[in-house]
């Protein structure tokens, strides 16, 4: 799938919101079923973490792409984390605290739902949410300058670029949802009694700044993408073909890891298997 890759710069005006794949659905069954499996050799191996970072719009797709792709895994083996509004205690640590302690561990999966990217996604499109971070050099607006950006995009550079040298396999998913789509998913909340409560009034205003969220998107994915951790900008108007090529891009790329195998059995463990099968015959 690295049609969807980010290697150079890109426009998201000029990148598709839809794509149909026929059986995505069926197709997306098998995989997530080998994307299962391999995770079970990746814990015996015990050398690798995989984090799955997830960014889109509102409505986009997030919640129920993790619940569709990530269905077959042992749930010892995944850990999915929701990032919202910072709570008293975050804010009282720098503003990557939360997500380090949230890494996955070697041996499994852990998937951001938004993530550290919201620190120049909606803390750019509403600076103001920064004074709360209580930062020595800012006190106010007019401090947050293209410098103060420059250096946040440097500082989750360098987070990535660590965590990946220790070992992370790093996935970055755009869901790029049109605005259109985005209308016909909210008006299907307010139409749909068991969908209401996930309904806001704050979307519809969020929606207003769709323009200046693309721009900072776009910002945020040219300078970020790098080869130890690359955005993919996923069509997302087709939920099903969405999943599928979330799934089949993780799955592609981490058959290229061969080096990740279930250990060898011990040599006299394995010498004497046949007689502890017949010692616990003989019980």
């Amino acid at each position: 799938m690295d049609e969807y890759k980010v290697t150079t710069n890109i426009s998201l005006k000029n990148t598709e919101t839809k794509v149909v794949i026929e059986g995505a659905k069926s197709k997306l069954k098998d995989i997530r079923k080998a994307l299962g499996d391999w995770q079970n050799t990746m814990y015996a191996h015990n050398k690798y973490a995989v984090l799955i970072c997830l960014q889109g719009m509102d409505t986009s797709g997030k919640d129920s792409l993790i619940r569709e792709v990530f269905k077959e895994f042992n749930v010892r083996g995944i850990e999915v984390h929701s990032f919202k509004v910072p709570t008293e205690l975050e804010l009282s640590h720098d503003y990557l605290w939360r997500h380090y302690i949230a890494l996955p561990e070697r041996g499994k999966f852990g998937v951001f739902n938004r993530t550290h990217y919201e620190n120049v996604l909606v803390t750019r499109v509403h600076p103001e949410y920064i004074l709360g971070e209580n930062i020595p050099t800012v006190n106010s607006v007019e401090d947050i300058d293209d410098t103060f950006w420059d250096k946040r995009f440097e500082q989750l550079n360098d987070f990535e670029k660590h965590i990946a040298d220790n070992g992370t396999i790093i996935f970055k998913f755009f869901l790029n949802l049109s605005k259109e789509e985005q209308k016909n998913r909210l008006l299907r909340r307010l139409r749909k009694q068991e969908k209401n409560w996930k309904f806001s009034p704050g979307d519809l205003k969020e929606r207003k700044l769709w323009d200046k969220y693309q721009e900072c998107y776009e910002e945020a994915i040219n300078r970020t993408s790098k080869p130890h951790a690359p955005w993919y900008t996923i069509p997302a108007d087709d939920k099903p073909t969405a999943r599928y090529l979330v799934a089949k891009t993780i799955y592609d790329t981490l058959m290229k890891y061969t080096d990740i195998q279930e250990p060898e059995l011990d040599d006299d463990i394995k010498a004497n298997i046949e007689l502890y099968k017949k010692q616990l015959n003989n019980e």
